[in-house]
């Protein structure tokens, strides 16, 4: 890391560090990073709440940030009627165990519903995956841990050059069924998902931007650290002991300053790397960027205060 100059730092009384306006991250950086999740855990909002709050944080100040609305493939119907006549980007989500003709009629209704834009299908991960008839919609498939990681990764490579748009995904945060994954695992999923050429989205526990301890120990990621951790296996393939190192990182100083110096060739490297993440509180990360003043002012306009929201 290169040497800070903590002249423009100062301490705030959460004892955040907070960076001056003028060094706030360039917004391409933000630009569509955050999907909505918020019908999913933990947030479990009703489908009809999340699409009215979906479109308020499409009409905000910070809606470059914001991308599609995640929903369940089953829902696709619920979906078509909610969107009425006013356009609804969304992404639809094909838990493990979802019948394939769910999936597969879902995607045909909305693929020929003129308000309602379908931006993906996500899978959970089926080695047929390839026999799915989804008409051309962009696929991210969540690849699974253990002996068959390596090999999911091979097989949606090759697909990739089959010129099949297809992506990964892997889950950050803990769930009953999926232990959290460790600084080790998540650096070995993005050095391999990037040395293999394939864009990545991730998924669960992506609430905060450094790497922490919350809520009595309970561990999670963080997003700025993913970021900068994106940029190393980018930039230095297969070392996965560096992209470790960034991960476990818990100094902002040691990672903000790293991030505002980036030009903009840097920046697209990552984020063509690093495609966005499923959140299901989207201005989780913002009002913390905000906080630091690392967030642009124009996007901050009309940010909800954490005690609002």
């Amino acid at each position: 890391m290169h040497p800070v100059d903590r002249s423009s730092l100062t301490i705030v009384p959460s004892s955040t560090p907070s960076f001056s306006a003028s060094r706030a991250l360039n917004p391409t950086l933000l630009l569509h990073l955050i999907d909505d999740a918020a019908v999913f855990p933990p947030g479990n909002a009703p489908l009809r709440r999340a699409v009215a709050e979906h479109r308020r944080h499409r009409s905000s100040s910070y809606a470059a940030a914001i991308g599609p609305l995640l929903v369940p493939v089953a829902d696709a119907a619920t979906i078509a009627d909610l969107a009425a006549d006013r356009s609804l980007a969304v992404g639809l989500i094909a838990r493990p165990g979802t019948p394939r003709q769910v999936i597969e009629e879902g995607v045909a209704l909305l693929r020929v519903d003129p308000t309602v834009r379908v931006s993906g299908l996500e899978l959970g991960w089926v080695p047929q995956w390839r026999a799915f008839d989804v008409a051309g919609i962009p696929l991210t498939l969540e690849v699974p841990r253990g002996p068959d990681h390596d090999r999911a990764l091979d097989d949606v490579a090759q697909a990739r050059a089959a010129a099949l748009p297809a992506q990964v995904k892997f889950r950050t945060g803990a769930t009953p069924t999926w232990p959290w994954p460790t600084e080790r695992e998540l650096a070995e999923f993005i050095t391999g998902a990037v040395s293999r050429g394939l864009p990545f989205k991730l998924t669960g526990g992506l609430h905060h931007l450094l790497r922490a301890d919350h809520d009595g120990g309970r561990p999670e990621h963080g997003l700025l650290n993913v970021l900068l951790a994106t940029q190393r296996a980018v930039t230095e393939p297969n070392r996965v002991d560096e992209v470790e190192s960034v991960l476990a990182e818990r100094d902002p100083l040691a990672v903000v300053p790293v991030l505002e110096r980036w030009k903009p060739a840097q920046i697209e490297a990552v984020r063509s790397a690093f495609t966005a993440y499923g959140c299901c509180g989207v201005t989780d990360p913002l009002t913390e960027l905000d906080a630091m003043g690392l967030l642009p002012a124009d996007l901050a306009t009309d940010l909800p205060h954490p005690d609002e929201r």
